[in-house]
């Protein structure tokens, strides 16, 4: 609900400079935004990687403004991926949060995680607070699929079922010798899993 929006870049010569921006479409579960600057042509680019290719171990860049010490960057590696326990803010939503040792404070969040190509392979988006260098970024192929969402639709659309699950018990874990999949505990009238015939049980 901002009335104006500013993005201020550094330029290579030291100096900043600001440009007027727009909301293209947000997604809050994602904590995520689209911002179109209005002048186009005289914005940076820099380019999303692929975050799928980045392996635990690999040197990766944090750029922010940690405590509004503005355009501060700081290196280390990809010590874990595909994090899903952290809730930035109690805020529970759909993350598969790269994990850097990278140091992140507040005010890097939308800041840019580089690999050493440049390009840009996550999103800083949240810390553990009584914890040093564990930081989390939003990885860059999960952005990418919520950009096409926001420029197509404005906001992002996700498929569901409607259920309730469980894990599998300990006795169909052991008979399967595998604890992939869940047991349905419950099915929502009207949503799709009621309309496909899916059963409490199955």
């Amino acid at each position: 609900n901002a009335e104006k929006i500013d993005v201020t870049f550094m330029d290579a010569d030291g100096s900043e400079r600001s440009m007027q921006a727009r909301v293209l479409g947000t997604a809050p579960r994602y904590d995520v935004a689209l911002l179109e600057t209005i002048d186009k042509a005289n914005a940076p680019i820099t380019y999303l990687g692929d975050s799928d290719n980045m392996r635990i171990g690999d040197w990766v860049m944090a750029i922010g403004n940690p405590f509004g010490l503005s355009h501060s960057v700081s290196v280390g590696i990809i010590s874990a991926k595909d994090r899903r326990e952290i809730a930035p803010s109690g805020r529970a939503g759909f993350y598969n949060f790269l994990q850097t040792d990278a140091s992140i404070n507040p005010g890097n969040s939308g800041g840019p995680l580089l690999n050493i190509q440049g390009e840009v392979i996550g999103i800083n988006t949240a810390i553990i607070n009584y914890a040093q260098s564990i930081g989390f970024s939003i990885p860059s192929n999960m952005v990418s699929h919520i950009v096409a969402q926001l420029v197509e639709h404005g906001e992002v659309h996700r498929g569901w079922l409607g259920v309730g699950i469980d894990p599998l018990p300990e006795e169909m874990t052991e008979k399967n010798k595998s604890n992939n999949g869940v047991v349905v505990t419950s099915v929502f009238e009207g949503d799709p899993a009621h309309q496909a015939g899916l059963k409490v049980g199955e």
